[in-house]
C-alpha cells in the first residue's frame, strides 16, 4: 500500500491541497472548521508531510543539528533535553548524534546532518580539526558552541569559562589547608574543557605558591572504572596528596569508590573534589563537593542563541553563563 498524500487529504476533506498545506504549516491562518475537518483526515489517513518538499519550499528544514562527544555522560543528556524543549517550542526538530570524542566521526557525522538540511548546529567545545571548521565556513553552516566559553570572536558561545571554574574550586581545597593535591582529569586529547581544567588548577596551585606545573595528573576516560584506575595510579606515588580533584563527577566517585574498598576515610585521610553537579553528586557517600553547572540554562540559551543566528548571523552574541562551588562532605579541612 502506498503512502497518503497531499491530494489524498485534500480529496478526503472535499478542500484544496493549498488549504491542506495551510492547515499544517500555518493552521491559524485557517478557519476553526475547516482546519479541525483537515486535521481530522490527516490523522485518520496516517499522512506525514514530504520533509525534502516542505524544505525546498521554504528553504529552511526546520531542523537543528547536534553532535556530542559521547551518549554515557549524563550532563549531555541534561543539557539536550534543554535543547530539544526550546527548539520544539519553535516547531523545530532536533536530531543528535555522537562522534565518541573521535574528531574524524565529528566530521562524518556533521556532513550527515548538513546533508539531512541541517539548519544550524549545536557543536560541544571548540577543539577539533582545521578541515571541521573549513567545512562549516565554506558551507556557511550556523553553530554554537556548548559548554565552553572564550572572550574571541572567532565563535558563538553558549557555555561557561572551565579555566575559572576550576581554579574557584580548587582555590577552596587550598583553602582548607591543602598543600599536596593531584587530579584525575579526563583525556584532555581534543577536549578542550578537560585541558581547560587541568589549566585552571594549575593556575591556582601557581598563584598560591605551590608549583602548579609539577603537580601529579592521571588522564582517565569518563567511567566509574576509569576512576578507580586514576586513584590507584595515584596513590603509587609518595607522599600521597591530602586532596585529588577531579575534571567530573564521575570520576570523583569512581575515586571514593576505590578509597573506601582500601579502607580509607573520606575526607579524614583524602578529600576528593568533583565537576558538574550531577545527580550522583548529592547521594553518593560521602556527598560530593563539586562545581555546579547550569546545564539546562545552557541548553535553553544554545538553542535560544542558534534560532535567532539562523534568522539572522548577525545575532551571534556569545552567552557565558556562571558555575559555583557546591560544598559538601568529600572536601575536608587539614588540620594545622
Amino acid at each position: 500500500m502506498s503512502s497518503p498524500t497531499l491530494e489524498d487529504v485534500a480529496r478526503r476533506a472535499g478542500v484544496s491541497t493549498a488549504t491542506v498545506s495551510r492547515c499544517l504549516n500555518t493552521p491559524d491562518s485557517v478557519v476553526p472548521n475547516t482546519r479541525d475537518k483537515v486535521l481530522r483526515v490527516v490523522a485518520e489517513l496516517g499522512y506525514t508531510p514530504h520533509f525534502g518538499g516542505r524544505a525546498l519550499a521554504s528553504n529552511r528544514s526546520n531542523t537543528i543539528g547536534a553532535v556530542i562527544p559521547t551518549m554515557d555522560n549524563a550532563i549531555f543528556a541534561t543539557g539536550l533535553q534543554a535543547v530539544q524543549e526550546t527548539l520544539a517550542e519553535a516547531n523545530v526538530t532536533l536530531l543528535v548524534a555522537s562522534s565518541c570524542y573521535d574528531p574524524e566521526r565529528e566530521l562524518e557525522q556533521i556532513r550527515a546532518l548538513v546533508g539531512r538540511g541541517a539548519d544550524g548546529l549545536i557543536l560541544i567545545g571548540i577543539a577539533r580539526t582545521q578541515k571541521t571548521y573549513d567545512f562549516l565556513h565554506r558551507r556557511q553552516i550556523t553553530y554554537v558552541i556548548a559548554w565552553n566559553y572564550r572572550s574571541d570572536e572567532k565563535h558563538c558561545f553558549a557555555g561557561f569559562d572551565n579555566v575559572e571554574a576550576a581554579e574557584r574550586i580548587t582555590k577552596q581545597v587550598i583553602d582548607y589547608g591543602h598543600r599536596n593535591i593531584a587530579m584525575i582529569a579526563g583525556v584532555t586529547e581534543y577536549n578542550d574543557r578537560a585541558t581547560d581544567r587541568v589549566i585552571g588548577v594549575r593556575n591556582a596551585l601557581n598563584l598560591a605558591g605551590l608549583a602548579g606545573d609539577q603537580m601529579q595528573v592521571v588522564e582517565a576516560s569518563y567511567s566509574l572504572k576509569k576512576g578507580e584506575e586514576a586513584l590507584d595510579k595515584i596513590l603509587q606515588r609518595s607522599p600521597q596528596p591530602t586532596a585529588i580533584i577531579c575534571g567530573n563527577d564521575v570520576l570523583a566517585v569512581g575515586a571514593i569508590n576505590k578509597a573506601k574498598q582500601l579502607g580509607m576515610r573520606i575526607p579524614e585521610d583524602v578529600s576528593i573534589t568533583g565537576f558538574d553537579d550531577i545527580e550522583l553528586a548529592a547521594v553518593v557517600e560521602p556527598r560530593l563537593t563539586t562545581v555546579h553547572v547550569p546545564h539546562k540554562r545552557m541548553g535553553k540559551a544554545a538553542a535560544r542563541l542558534l534560532l535567532a543566528m539562523r534568522d539572522d548571523r548577525k545575532n551571534c552574541h556569545s552567552i557565558k553563563l556562571e558555575t559555583h562551588t557546591v560544598l559538601r562532605d568529600s572536601l575536608g579541612t587539614i588540620l594545622k
